[in-house]
């Protein structure tokens, strides 16, 4: 796995350690109103809190521009690294060029940036494999389903990674022959949002649409199929609904029965990882390009061992 440096002259300028606490981060999240993006924005807290690193942490509104400027000023302020959970994982190519420029470790969490594979030496990305999360899921909903059924897809944001990814995912494990009984009849953005996820849900089921499972890209919008769902009368016993993350509110769902799938995402542990790397490359240390954050299929039978993650 590759290696990241800071160049020899910026290592030679920081050649007596730096500590922990006399480094300045900055951190863009893509938003604030997101219950996973908020676990993810405390777990760079609290670790920054446990290394008393100053850290000032801005709410990008999902706004490409705004995000943009949080970084400029970041750099203008004369941070020592920056922590970016993209808006727009298409917009990070200009991100990476002006950090780059500025001379500023830049580590870029949970979001896959466009350039993943072109990061110059003194950026990273944390997170976890995405090919790893709608698989799990999937699978699950074909073990469920006994490898046939009619599906509908609620896929994330069509700008972020995550979403075509786990899309993605989903087709190709009912492109696998145990799987090949399954239907996809609909497939169709919810945005992330619960409210989205309810509505779409209502406009399938007054279309008549008929299915048996619900595959989410995330818990957000499967709560509001379930919530829809159940506002339309219909047995949670009659469909299989699946999400991705784990959230607090995905385990109470799935404690009641509502939710029957979802893969636990450790927003703490990429926080926490993120802020690792943003300290170690301002401190001239190497860290992986590349870090995994491993996803872990949740079901009833394993609830438990979640609820209090």
């Amino acid at each position: 796995m590759k290696k990241l440096a800071l160049t020899a002259l910026a290592t030679a300028i920081i050649s007596t350690s730096v500590s922990a606490a006399d480094l300045k981060v900055g951190v863009s999240m893509a938003l604030f109103d997101d219950n996973f993006l908020t676990a993810l924005r405390n777990g760079i807290e609290d670790a920054a809190e446990k290394q008393n690193v100053d850290v000032q942490i801005e709410d990008g509104k999902n706004e490409v521009g705004t995000q943009l400027n949080q970084i400029q000023n970041f750099i203008a302020s004369g941070v020592d690294a920056i922590i970016v959970n993209p808006v727009d994982t298409d917009a990070t190519v200009s991100m990476s060029s002006d950090a780059e420029a500025a001379g500023i470790p830049l580590i870029y969490v949970n979001r896959q940036p466009i350039n993943i594979d072109m990061l110059p030496d003194n950026q990273a990305f944390v997170a976890s494999n995405e090919v790893d999360s709608g698989t799990f899921q999937t699978q699950e909903v074909c073990r469920l389903l006994g490898g046939k059924g009619k599906v509908v897809v609620m896929m994330g944001e069509l700008s972020n990674q995550a979403a075509l990814q786990r899309t993605k995912d989903i087709h190709d494990v009912i492109e696998t022959e145990e799987c090949s009984g399954m239907e996809i009849v609909a497939e169709q953005t919810a945005e992330w949002s619960r409210v989205e996820g309810n509505d779409l849900m209502t406009n399938w089921l007054s279309a008549g649409l008929e299915f048996d499972a619900v595959i989410s890209n995330n818990d957000e919008m499967a709560i509001g199929a379930i919530q829809a769902l159940k506002a339309s009368g219909r047995s949670m016993d009659s469909v299989v609904v699946a999400g991705i993350d784990a959230t607090p509110d995905a385990l109470a769902a799935m404690k009641a029965g509502d939710l029957d799938v979802t893969v636990y995402q450790s927003a703490v542990g990429q926080g926490s990882g993120a802020l690792e790397a943003a300290v170690k490359l301002a401190q001239g240390e190497d860290v992986d390009q590349k870090v995994w954050v491993p996803f872990e299929l949740v079901t009833p039978a394993n609830l438990e061992e979640y609820l209090n993650k």
